[in-house]
């Protein structure tokens, strides 16, 4: 598992050689980078282990909606990459909320990992 979260940190997170001035600085890289890599394992456990309980044996994620088996962190997160939230402000107030709608497969995967889609901010009308 060492070795995966490492293949997470430089391919999926991009990490790269970086130059810091501080110890301080270089604790609280460390430790964003170990609470990113820890949010990334529990997104996959969580959805794995609900596909598990639910008797789902894959997930429409690859292109052209081909199934995916075992989930990765980086293939859920891109079915939301697209969505959009916009506000209308006129003074500094918010007007109006332009919220995203959601697709079938960001439904499902909300509800593997436990998030109704209204608290990711679809209205209670869809």
């Amino acid at each position: 598992m060492v070795e995966k979260r490492h293949d997470m940190l430089k391919n999926v997170l991009s990490a790269t050689p970086a130059f810091l001035k501080s110890v301080s600085r270089m604790e609280a890289l460390l430790f964003l980078v170990y609470v990113s890599l820890t949010v990334h394992a529990l997104i996959e456990r969580e959805v794995r282990n609900r596909m598990r309980e639910r008797g789902e044996e894959s997930l429409p994620l690859y292109p052209e909606e081909r199934e995916c088996r075992a989930p990765t962190a980086r293939r859920i997160l891109e079915v939301f990459s697209d969505l959009q939230r916009h506000l209308l402000l006129k003074e500094g107030q918010i007007v109006q909320k332009f919220m995203p709608e959601l697709s079938s497969i960001q439904k499902q995967v909300l509800s593997l990992i436990g998030i109704p889609p209204e608290d990711y901010g679809e209205s209670s009308q869809s």
